[in-house]
């Protein structure tokens, strides 16, 4: 059985992520792949399609510094704190770049990435009927059921070429463990052709409380991050950092603004332990202050 790589970030998105590819950096509230994103862009990754259920500031920041050039989603959004302003600067009005759209229900993203991972063309769900989006999106298109004569709708498997996630952690052998809302990440490694993990720590073994396993067979490389997943929460590690997205909405809002964090903080930064650095440098000065 083959055991993936563990590599520095670094070196493992300057061989897996390629200007162009089909990426999906997913994670349901938690345990989003931050970490993995910045160095993304540290990298000046362009033309990616980027694929996601639900994206937030993180697809949000890659979006702002020019890395996408197409979104695949069914939902985007800072969440409890109101739109994505750099996501909506690309839409409407082509900074840095213009972006495509192709958007999806929560349940036709996740027949797609059901599909790929099985190997199937398209997925099969009732959803959709009644909408415009099969007239707007040409990965999805109605079918009857041969059997019952039902009206349904099939929607195309996803096509990945990368898929990223962050998990809690990799054991001896390469098996990635992650306890938590399990979201769509076991279907998204196992519908691309590559798959990078990040993880906050490496271990013997597996913690027991870990519900869903990534066997090292999907797994390409796996990179430590501790923090990796900041400013989403990773369970049994630390919990969500809800001042920064209050924070990010007007850091957003406006284009200098937003460029001047990115390069202080990403560009500028060799690693996310860096980043990370600043954040509680500069919590630190705000707590004193108070």
């Amino acid at each position: 059985m083959a055991t993936p790589h563990v590599l520095p970030l670094a070196e493992a998105v300057a061989t897996l992520i390629h200007d162009g590819d089909t990426v999906a950096l997913e994670g349901f509230t938690h345990l989003i792949p931050y970490a993995a994103g910045h160095e993304i862009i540290r990298q000046r990754r362009t033309g990616l399609t980027l694929v996601r259920m639900t994206p937030d500031v993180l697809y949000d920041q890659m979006i702002g510094m020019g890395v996408a050039s197409r979104l695949i989603f069914s939902w985007g959004g800072n969440p409890g704190v109101g739109s994505l302003h750099r996501f909506r600067d690309a839409v409407e009005h082509a900074w840095p770049n213009r972006l495509s759209i192709e958007e999806h229900t929560h349940a036709g993203m996740a027949a797609r990435y059901v599909a790929a991972a099985s190997g199937l063309p398209f997925g099969v769900l009732r959803g959709y009927l009644g909408t415009d989006l099969p007239t707007h999106t040409d990965t999805v298109t109605p079918i009857t059921c041969p059997f019952t004569g039902q009206r349904l709708t099939a929607v195309r498997a996803l096509a990945l070429d990368i898929a990223v996630v962050h998990a809690q952690q990799v054991d001896r052998h390469g098996n990635v463990g992650i306890r938590g809302i399990p979201g769509v990440q076991k279907e998204a490694v196992l519908a691309a052709r590559r798959a990078l993990v990040t993880v906050e720590e490496r271990v013997e073994t597996l913690d027991p409380r870990c519900t869903l396993v990534l066997p090292s067979f999907a797994v390409t490389a796996v990179s430590v991050e501790p923090r990796g997943a900041h400013p989403s929460y990773a369970m049994g590690y630390y919990d969500r950092d809800n001042d920064f997205y209050t924070a990010w909405d007007p850091i957003s809002r406006d284009r200098t603004r937003f460029l001047d964090w990115m390069r202080a903080h990403v560009l500028e930064t060799r690693t996310f332990a860096e980043h990370l650095a600043l954040l509680d440098a500069d919590h630190a000065v705000r707590t004193a202050q108070r």
